[in-house]
């Protein structure tokens, strides 16, 4: 084919990358396959679509150029036919709050719009229909106020906006207006001209129409100041009375509760603007709150012992006479056990009592007494008064121990006001639509009943919010509801959303770039993916996918298999073709396992399990209280489709109420009524994805604790000795033996301005990291950073005289990390070589009873990679442990000796165990369990 036909890549060097050059087709979907570290990431990310945005961003000025994060050129000779590149990669999307599926869809955004142009407003008391309200009822309104009452009357000219409104002040003057109130300052309008405003900051405007004092003599008067307001601010009144202030709207109102509203605009419905946002959370849904249980931690110890942790009631001092003056009252024992307490006492002690009661408290240091009659505040009342008043940051901290994150007790975690949910669409508010799945939004949009005016009104806000929800459940996320938070998601799902974004755009010409888009995703939404994938490159672009996923691959147009190995051993072409002709090629370790030369072999033997740890009534999320038992000292397999409730039973709660019973951790699990048989665990490990360290510092040898004996071993060694050496002196992280011009870095940073920052290696140490008179110092002809640089196949041969080091090494070596430099900086290393780094590092620990959670370990992972996943976690498992692993991959899950399936569907569809035993059992369960019918396949 002629060149232009393809993205060209001609001498990639970058990494491991061993001078490869490759040829992408234009306007196809490839695949990047290949074992993990064999550089694929490094092909796609870090050549290809580096270069596409340096090339992008010199285009422009250099002005713009310094507000832009810039990329340096990737080490490559030359790429050609490049388009403009978009990569969506699996990193979660913000750790905001007040980010959620909804706003990155920017479905919020148009839900906005359609509550603010069809929206119809109730009463959020009597639930009445709010209509226009006259100039004549406002004044009805305000002549029921006390007589002699004043009431300013103020016309809001400038609500929220930027500006410096010099005109306006002179206009109003003109019209002979004389006080202007801005930003809550009241000023005469006849000094208009020193009225200066920031025009950087949303000012708020209102022209002060009359002040009133409330009687009948006064009516008409009021009236003509009300008729005035609603000219000057287009129907709205300001009535400010005391430090009360009112706003009366001619469009909104309801006649029983005399509750206005201004005109409904988008703003009012988002809860990121003062507008919309419930004023006790500012839109956040949660507020930090007092606990009752961590304030009566102990419900063993009485009143008298302090059972009340942040009052410290020991002793003599006034909180117990206070509590001595309650006792009195309602007539119960200080010494009696907390638990032991009637719930109503338990109720007036945390949270008061509106009887009046009498208090004696007496100071034995100064001889005083005091005696009043009063109401009993109560402990959680007063901690929060408490919170408020001081200005101590320490005592706020102090105080803060005993607060958990809660929902917001106005807005009940609705994040809006209550006039906002009181507008409905189709009988629904917009918070109740924000909680419906993606499937369920759908079909109440595709369902919705409106005026023929509505219909014409909403027709197009309707068609693009139809067409968004589609996209997203074509990517397999119809269980995600709108209102869920960005931070919540996991990669594969956060990565899925930007994806439907994107088709939603429907741009032709770019360059997509993705990183795994199959993670988390069940075997049964696999084909609307890759539907999804193909519609991408259909409308015109060019798709690149790092995929391991089977399906995936054999559905591309191209492959690319990169490899033999993995590390130094990798960065190679392997074979590069459609997959007919990777599964032909026999230098192709993927090719061999498409042709089903190679597998992973079902297990000949399930392990039994005699002992179970059981979550009672598990309810968080859209779990329907149920019971499920997980067998001990066995490997356990928990699958269901997306949504279906997974993480929240394994991570919600499982390990959270773990991590609380083994660590006393504030963290409170997901909802549930107990757990049993937790005491047959020593304790509980999650080992997931996130980076071993997250800077340079941080390597593969500090963190499986290997390092310390290596430093011991040179310390030891005769020339160190005869200098003075101890083992710190090998540390690059302190003073001493690390050169100091880098700070035992290697490198050093130049910042460049516009330019993007230039790291160069240390002049004086060479990029070693130590001093001279470190590396002088040397075992077996090697000095320490010669160690640092040797791989762990090289260590191991060079310490296997060591059992201290070899026995550690042996293990890294033996989950397939060979390949990687001892003193590799924990930044470069991928997720899946991070995970079993950590595994490593639990493998060399003695004795078992431990429980291993595993969320989706296979992420990232190459056939190869898997079969020595599982290899590490039968091992955890032989020596007594018990490993849980949440996964989709059919080969994990054939591999594992009890299964527990969730579903049948996701969201509210989900949320219940549809079978559990052997995966074959499961595979028997193919009629209602969608793992079962592919398991049933692989089990063949």
């Amino acid at each position: 084919m002629p060149n232009h036909k393809y993205i060209s890549i001609k001498g990639a060097r970058e990494h491991n990358l061993k001078n490869i050059s490759v040829e992408i087709p234009i306007d196809k979907l490839t695949v990047m396959t290949g074992l993990s570290g064999s550089g694929k990431s490094t092909l796609a990310f870090d050549t290809l679509y580096a270069e596409g945005q340096r090339r992008y961003v010199e285009s422009l000025s250099a002005y713009a150029r310094q507000f832009l994060g810039l990329m340096n050129k990737p080490d490559v000779d030359k790429i050609t036919g490049l388009s403009p590149a978009i990569s969506i990669e699996q990193k979660s999307i913000s750790k905001n709050p007040r980010s959620t599926v909804g706003t990155i869809t920017e479905i919020a955004d148009y839900l906005r719009l359609l509550y603010a142009r069809v929206g119809i407003p109730h009463c959020p008391k009597g639930g009445n229909r709010i209509r226009s309200q006259s100039g004549e009822s406002i004044v009805e309104i305000l002549r029921k106020e006390k007589p002699g009452t004043v009431v300013s009357i103020l016309a809001p000219v400038i609500r929220a906006k930027k500006g410096t409104y010099e005109k306006l002040f002179m206009e109003l003057h003109k019209k002979g207006f004389s006080r202007v109130r801005v930003d809550g300052e009241v000023s005469s309008l006849a000094a208009w001209e020193k009225i200066a405003l920031n025009k950087q900051i949303k000012h708020d405007i209102a022209v002060v129409i009359d002040k009133i004092a409330i009687s009948e003599k006064a009516v008409s008067r009021l009236t003509e100041a009300i008729e005035t307001a609603l000219a000057e601010a287009e129907g709205l009144v300001l009535a400010v009375v005391g430090k009360t202030e009112k706003l009366y709207s001619q469009h909104n109102a309801c006649p029983d509760c005399e509750i206005s509203l201004e005109e409904l605009q988008p703003r009012n419905f988002s809860f990121n603007s003062p507008f919309g946002a419930c004023p006790t959370c500012h839109g956040l849904g949660f507020t930090m709150q007092f606990d009752a249980d961590l304030v009566v931690p102990d419900k063993n110890l009485s009143l008298a012992e302090g059972a009340i942790k942040p009052w410290k009631t020991h002793g003599e001092g006034w909180r117990t006479q206070l509590l001595d003056g309650l006792a009195k009252k309602y007539n119960f024992n200080l010494w009696a056990p907390w638990k032991s307490l009637p719930a109503k006492i338990q109720q007036i002690i945390l949270y008061g009592s509106s009887e009046e009661m009498k208090f004696d408290v007496k100071s034995f240091d100064r001889g005083m007494s005091h005696s009043w009659t009063g109401q009993f505040e109560g402990v959680m009342p007063q901690l929060e008064r408490l919170y408020h008043q001081t200005e101590s940051e320490w005592r706020k901290q102090e105080m803060e121990k005993f607060m958990r994150i809660g929902s917001c007790e106005t807005c009940q975690g609705k994040r809006l006001k209550p006039e906002i949910l009181a507008v409905k669409v189709g009988g629904k508010n917009i918070w109740e639509v924000s909680e419906f799945s993606i499937e369920q939004a759908l079909q109440f949009f595709s369902e919705l009943k409106l005026t023929a005016t509505e219909k014409e009104i909403a027709k197009l806000i309707l068609r693009e919010l139809q067409s968004r929800l589609k996209f997203l459940i074509n990517v397999g996320l119809n269980y995600l509801t709108l209102a869920r938070e960005a931070r919540t998601l996991s990669g594969g799902e956060a990565q899925r959303i930007r994806l439907a974004t994107q088709i939603g755009s429907e741009l032709r010409g770019v360059l997509y770039i993705l990183d795994e888009p199959s993670i988390g995703l069940h075997q049964r939404d696999n084909a609307k993916l890759i539907d999804t994938l193909k519609s991408l490159r259909d409308l015109g672009n060019t798709v690149v996918v790092v995929e391991h996923d089977e399906e995936t691959i054999l559905n591309a147009d191209y492959v690319i298999d990169l490899g033999p190995g993995a590390g130094i051993h990798g960065g190679a072409v392997v074979c590069e073709g459609t997959p007919e002709q990777i599964k032909k090629c026999p230098e192709s370790l993927t090719g061999q396992y498409l042709a089903r030369k190679m597998a992973i072999t079902v297990p000949a033997k399930r392990r039994h399990a005699f002992d179970h740890l059981e979550i009672l009534g598990a309810a968080e999320h859209n779990l329907k209280n149920i019971d499920v038992k997980i067998p001990l000292q066995v490997f356990t397999c928990v699958t269901g489709v997306s949504g279906s409730g997974k993480s929240s039973l394994v991570n919600d709660i499982l390990y959270k109420a773990l991590y609380k019973i083994f660590w006393g951790t504030l963290d409170k699990p997901g909802r549930h009524k107990g757990l049993k048989g937790f005491g047959l665990l020593d304790k509980a490990v999650m080992v997931d994805q996130s980076p071993i360290g997250r800077t340079p510092r941080s390597n593969p040898v500090t963190y499986i604790g290997v390092f310390t004996a290596i430093r011991d071993l040179f310390a030891a060694v005769p020339d160190a000795k005869a200098r003075g050496y101890k083992a710190g002196r090998f540390s690059f992280n302190v003073s001493g033996g690390r050169c100091e011009e880098c700070e035992g870095d290697g490198v050093k940073k130049i910042e460049m301005n516009f330019l993007p920052d230039v790291y160069i290696e240390c002049e004086k140490c060479k990029g070693t990291r130590y001093n001279a008179e470190t590396l002088a110092v040397k075992y077996k002809g090697k000095n320490i950073a010669d160690v640092l640089a040797m791989t762990v196949e090289e260590a191991l041969e060079f310490f296997k005289n060591v059992p201290a080091i070899a026995a550690k090494l042996q293990t890294l070596f033996d989950v397939g990390l060979g390949y990687i430099t001892l003193g590799q900086p924990a930044t470069t290393l991928s997720g899946g070589e991070a995970q079993r780094i950590k595994l490593t590092s639990e493998l060399s620990r003695k004795g078992g009873k431990t429980m291993y959670i595993l969320d989706e370990p296979t992420t990232g992972l190459h056939f190869a990679d898997v079969e020595k996943l599982l290899g590490v976690l039968n091992r955890l498992v032989d020596k007594g442990n018990t490993v849980l692993v949440i996964e989709h991959n059919l080969d994990v899950i054939k591999s594992a000796d009890w299964v527990i399936d969730l579903g049948p569907e996701g969201g509210d569809k989900g949320g219940r165990v549809i079978a559990e035993g052997t995966p074959e059992k499961i595979a028997k369960c193919a009629k209602w369990s969608y793992t079962g019918k592919y398991l049933k396949e692989v089990l063949k």
